[in-house]
């Protein structure tokens, strides 16, 4: 798969599971995480250039996908992601919550979403 594919199945698959947690009955952990964390590991054995090619995420328009873009590219683009986190903190839903907990591991030295 292309740079750009891994890119779209990382983000669809964000937002299926967001979209999935509010449904009766789903497990979107299970389906949807599996997927855009593969992605994100598809990504990662490009180095540089796949980080490079999921900062495009950094701008997306659903909150979610750009949040979870930018908690796995704290280390490779630490201000623009720390930014967006910030910007995603500042609301009150699941996204919010989970930037802050980003926030929080990153500046207490416990992040490990990509050691590098």
């Amino acid at each position: 798969m292309t740079l750009e594919g891994l890119v779209r199945e990382f983000a669809e698959n964000v937002a299926a599971q967001t979209d999935a947690i509010f449904q009766v009955g789903a497990a979107p952990e299970d389906r949807h995480g599996d997927r855009y964390l593969a992605a994100f590991d598809e990504l990662r054995a490009q180095g540089n250039a796949g980080r490079e090619a999921l900062c495009v995420l950094l701008k997306h328009p659903r909150m979610d996908v750009k949040a979870t873009a930018a908690a796995f590219l704290l280390r490779y683009r630490t201000t623009e992601a720390r930014a967006v986190l910030e910007e995603a903190a500042r609301g009150e839903e699941l996204v919010a919550f989970g930037a802050r907990q980003t926030l929080k591991g990153w500046d207490e030295g416990v992040w490990d979403l990509d050691p590098g």
